[in-house]
C-alpha cells in the first residue's frame, strides 16, 4: 500500500537534504568548538569594532540588501498570485503560493526565535567596550546584562528566507523541469546569505554561530513545510 509521501526523491531533492543535514552537524559542531567569541575578538577591539560604521558594509551590504529583499519579496508576491499560463512545466499558482508562504514563515520563525533570546549582540559584550556578559546563545533563563534579542541572524534571515524558491524545480511536484533554474536560485540565496552574515560579523552585529542557525532555520521550515504541502500539489497537479 503507497501514501503520497511514497514518491521516490529526485537527485536533486536528495542532494538538498544531504547539503541541509550537512549544514546542520557543521553548526552543531560550531557551537560544540566554542569558536565565536575567539572570531569576534579577532574582529573588534575594547573599544568596538572598527567596521562597525564603514559605509560599504552599513550602506550597501546592510541597508541596501535589507531594501532589495523587501524588493524581491513584494515581487514575489505578484509572482505568486498571477495567473496559470497552462504551459507544461511551468509553476502554479498553487506552488508559487506555497513558496511565498515558506519565505514568510521562515520569517517569522526567525523573527520569534530573536524575541526569546537572551543573548545581545557582540558589539555590547563586555571584551568591546559593552555591558553584557557574553553567554551561549541557548541561554533562556537569564538576562546577559545587553539587549538580547540578537539570536539567530536577522538580516541573514532576509536572504537565507528565500530558500523555497528553488523547490518548484528541485523537488518538483512534477517531472521533467530543469534543475538547473533551481540551482541557480539556490547559489543566489546562499551567496545573498553568507554575504549578509559576514557582513554583520565584521560589524559586531552576530558571530557566526547566529548566521549559520538562521540557515538551519529557515531550511528546517522551508523543507518540511514542502514536504507537507507535495501531496496536494501533486493532486492539483493531476486533475489539470
Amino acid at each position: 500500500m503507497t501514501n503520497d509521501h511514497s514518491h521516490a526523491l529526485p537527485p536533486s531533492a536528495r542532494w538538498l537534504l544531504g547539503l541541509s543535514l550537512a549544514l546542520l552537524l557543521l553548526t552543531l559542531a560550531w557551537d560544540a568548538s566554542g569558536l565565536d567569541l575567539p572570531t569576534m575578538l579577532h574582529i573588534g577591539t575594547p573599544q568596538g569594532f572598527d567596521l562597525r560604521h564603514q559605509p560599504v558594509l552599513e550602506r550597501v551590504l546592510h541597508d541596501g540588501v535589507r531594501k532589495v529583499s523587501t524588493v524581491l519579496f513584494i515581487l514575489m508576491i505578484i509572482w505568486a498570485v498571477r495567473r496559470d499560463s497552462g504551459r507544461p512545466g511551468t509553476t502554479t499558482r498553487r506552488e508559487r503560493l506555497t513558496v511565498l508562504g515558506l519565505v514568510t514563515l521562515s520569517l517569522l520563525a526567525v523573527s520569534i526565535t530573536k524575541q526569546f533570546s537572551r543573548s545581545s549582540c557582540p558589539w555590547e559584550w563586555t571584551q568591546f567596550g559593552g555591558h553584557a556578559v557574553y553567554t551561549s546563545h541557548w541561554n533562556l533563563l537569564t538576562s546577559d546584562g545587553g539587549g538580547g534579542s540578537c539570536f539567530p541572524g536577522g538580516h541573514a534571515s532576509g536572504s537565507l528566507a528565500f530558500f523555497a524558491l528553488c523547490l518548484p524545480w528541485l523537488w518538483s511536484p512534477v517531472a521533467g523541469r530543469r534543475t538547473s533554474i533551481g540551482w541557480q536560485w539556490f547559489a543566489l540565496v546562499v551567496f545573498a546569505g553568507l554575504a549578509s552574515g559576514v557582513t554583520q560579523t565584521l560589524r559586531g552585529a552576530h558571530p557566526p554561530s547566529h548566521t549559520l542557525w538562521t540557515g538551519v532555520i529557515c531550511t528546517a521550515v522551508t523543507l518540511t513545510g514542502w514536504w507537507l504541502a507535495l501531496p496536494k500539489l501533486r493532486a492539483a497537479r493531476s486533475t489539470t
